[in-house]
């Protein structure tokens, strides 16, 4: 990682809710953790996985 992990910023931040934080990877593609449980693992996105999980949040491809 090439920086700290933060809160997505579509993440509510609310009792029980759900929320991942992000942190930029060194070749541009991101690390996503559960905010609830840090220790629990992370997913790893390239740049172009990561681009087209943000452009279908964006086209609300995923019935959000």
């Amino acid at each position: 990682m090439v920086t700290a992990f933060r809160k997505s910023s579509y993440s509510s931040g609310g009792q029980g809710s759900e929320s991942v934080e992000v942190a930029h990877t060194a070749d541009g593609g991101r690390a996503v953790r559960d905010s609830k449980n840090p220790a629990g693992g992370l997913q790893f996105y390239g740049p172009g996985h990561w681009a087209a999980f943000i452009d279908g949040v964006k086209a609300d491809t995923f019935g959000g």
